[in-house]
């Protein structure tokens, strides 16, 4: 329920940028900055030239840059409550799904079925959600990215030298991740690494794609087999680079798409798996291991799948 109270800035606001902020996306900082002004509102008030950066026009995916001054127009800020922004389902998960947190970060146990930020009419992602529910929090941000319908492990930083030094870590592949997918059908391998590079695409319907394509990017999975079932195939997931929807695309690529997949699987296929129960696409970010960004310790995080995955798998016929 929104309130009819307003406040607004009253003149024209210039910020320099700090070594805190170095390397932030324009739209998060202006998120921080105005805070219950709607993402919608500031990306149109960049869009308009309203926002700049050092006496320029500027993009809402402009990184900041210390010594950078950011000029912020006077904006209206309509006051709303906790529960405009925070549905209850994903304020539980929130509250309750922290694997572990210190100075530097957070991982969380990401629930499925909610995107990891905004955008694209949806007002509330995880990091919008834990930014309202931490109103006190100066910084906080997403070191990657999970699906909307994947769950598990995921990382937020809560400083900027901590974002930095994550980053680095998986650009320079020191982060293992390991995943649990369930695949379609049986899969007769025990062990394959996957060597397919993906190419993103647009299909006729105007829909955004990966599919598998020499002129697209490396891409490397580790696929595992655990359990077979009479029509599915329990795997590990080991991605060594990060492409968008990797394995969902690579799973597809061996015949095996992911059960739920609705946009690499089979709808038939799909719709059996439903007829069981099946909410959901069976991806779950299980593990990451990799060394502490302040002691350099290797540590290692697991998320237990979830219960109602569990049940189902419980309940399928093992082979």
């Amino acid at each position: 329920m929104k309130t009819d109270s307003t406040t607004a800035s009253p003149t024209v606001q210039l910020v320099e940028i700090t070594e805190d902020n170095n390397d932030q996306r324009l739209d998060n900082f202006l998120l921080t900055r105005l805070k219950g002004v709607p993402k919608s509102r500031i990306y149109r008030i960049v869009r308009k030239g309203e926002v700049r950066v050092n006496k320029g026009r500027v993009d809402v995916n402009y990184r900041l840059m210390t010594g950078d001054i950011v000029r912020i127009p006077p904006v209206r800020v309509a006051e709303k409550t906790e529960q405009t922004f925070v549905p209850q389902t994903l304020r539980d998960a929130l509250q309750n799904g922290i694997l572990y947190e210190d100075e530097g970060f957070i991982v969380l146990n990401k629930p499925a079925g909610f995107p990891v930020h905004g955008g694209s009419g949806i007002d509330s992602g995880i990091i919008e959600g834990l930014r309202r529910l931490r109103p006190e929090a100066t910084f906080l941000e997403l070191v990657h990215r999970l699906d909307r319908d994947t769950s598990g492990c995921l990382i937020i930083a809560k400083k900027r030298s901590a974002l930095r030094k994550l980053h680095e870590l998986f650009r320079d592949d020191h982060v293992h991740k390991t995943y649990l997918a369930l695949l379609a059908g049986q899969w007769a391998r025990k062990k394959l690494i996957v060597n397919a590079p993906l190419l993103k695409n647009v299909n006729k319907g105007g829909e955004r794609i990966v599919v598998v394509s020499q002129a697209g990017k490396e891409a490397e999975t580790l696929f595992r087999r655990i359990k077979l079932f009479k029509s599915a195939t329990l795997v590990e997931a080991s991605p060594k680079t990060g492409r968008t929807h990797q394995i969902r695309v690579h799973a597809a690529w061996l015949g095996h798409p992911i059960v739920g997949d609705e946009r690499y699987g089979l709808s038939d296929i799909n719709k059996t798996f439903y007829g069981k129960g099946y909410k959901r696409m069976f991806l779950h970010a299980r593990e990451l291991t990799f060394e502490h960004p302040v002691t350099g310790k290797p540590i290692k995080f697991e998320a237990p799948l979830p219960p109602p995955l569990q049940d189902l798998l419980d309940r399928e016929e093992a082979v």
